[in-house]
């Protein structure tokens, strides 16, 4: 059994094959019907059996919610724990997972055996604890009932190589370029931003493990919002075992060149490899990155080189 807090070392999860039965659950925000129908109609035509794990009513209350807290969580986890479920992915955001995270019986999930767990943004507060708990290696990606899978080909692609043949590296676009020069190898962790920060304090967290490599994103956040989470994080001690950090996009967070300001002042003085631009989170053609996953940031060529372990 792994305590609370405790992080195994993660292995990567055997590729699916056509034929494979995959759900999907919506841990966070309602779901698009027509959204939902289109991106399983995806799935499906990769060869997949696919499970719809998100029938419960919404929270009339919290509309905000795809339906209550503990009914979240059952569909999350039946579907997890289904010996027959070599995947789940999420439907979507929003907000809501973080509400769930106490809620889950995780030496259940980590008995459950390996699979692929895929899911962004709001999702971040699930991989912060289930890839280190179950000890696997977890994808920030697209997600099913989204415009990534749904009308954003690069984007759905990225997912479907990630899924069935994982690149050995991701590489970032015209835009990617080092802010601080230099290599680092290590473990990748992080995700969106705001949720890194709100998990703090979440039953079973555990900090980022020597060396690690930080992956982090947002969308919507003024860069003094972008401030105030970095400098929480700082404060917390959350970056001080990162060896190196890759930035996403920033969608929605105000001019370029002021984030850049704000990342620079905030994480510039901790000396290690630092890029931008990387391509993933919520961006038009968003890669689909591992979490806990051994890679080398080479941030001079703005590039993560993977090397999963079976």
């Amino acid at each position: 059994m792994v305590e609370a807090g405790e992080r195994r070392v993660a292995t990567s999860v055997p590729p699916l094959r056509a034929g494979d039965r995959v759900a999907v659950v919506a841990p966070g925000g309602p779901v698009s019907p027509r959204l939902l129908a289109r991106g399983v109609g995806v799935l499906r035509s990769w060869g997949l059996e696919v499970e719809v794990a998100c029938g419960a009513a919404p929270d009339g209350r919290l509309p905000y919610l795809a339906a209550d807290d503990a009914a979240r969580a059952h569909e999350l986890q039946r579907a997890w724990c289904d010996p027959d479920v070599a995947a789940v992915l999420c439907a979507r955001g929003g907000y809501g997972a973080l509400r769930v995270v106490d809620l889950l019986d995780w030496d259940a999930m980590a008995a459950a055996g390996p699979k692929h767990f895929v899911g962004s943004s709001d999702n971040t507060a699930l991989h912060a604890v289930l890839g280190p708990r179950c000890g696997l290696v977890t994808l920030f990606g697209p997600m099913v009932a989204t415009a990534a899978v749904t009308a954003d080909p690069a984007a759905c692609e990225g997912l479907r190589r990630a899924l069935f043949d994982p690149p050995t590296e991701l590489r970032g676009g015209p835009g990617a370029r080092a802010l601080v020069g230099g290599r680092a190898t290590g473990v990748t962790v992080g995700g969106t931003l705001s949720l890194l920060a709100a998990a703090l304090g979440a039953p079973g967290l555990p900090p980022p493990p020597d060396g690690a490599i930080a992956l982090l994103e947002d969308v919507t956040e003024s860069p003094y919002r972008i401030d105030r989470l970095l400098t929480q994080l700082l404060r917390a001690g959350w970056f001080d075992r990162v060896a190196g950090i890759a930035l996403g996009s920033w969608q929605e967070c105000g001019p370029p060149d002021e984030v850049r300001d704000v990342v620079l002042d905030r994480l510039g003085p901790l000396g290690v490899p630092l890029v931008e631009e990387l391509g993933f989170g919520h961006c038009r053609g968003q890669l689909t990155v591992p979490l806990g996953a051994e890679v080398e940031l080479d941030a001079d060529a703005a590039v993560l080189r993977l090397a999963l372990r079976n």
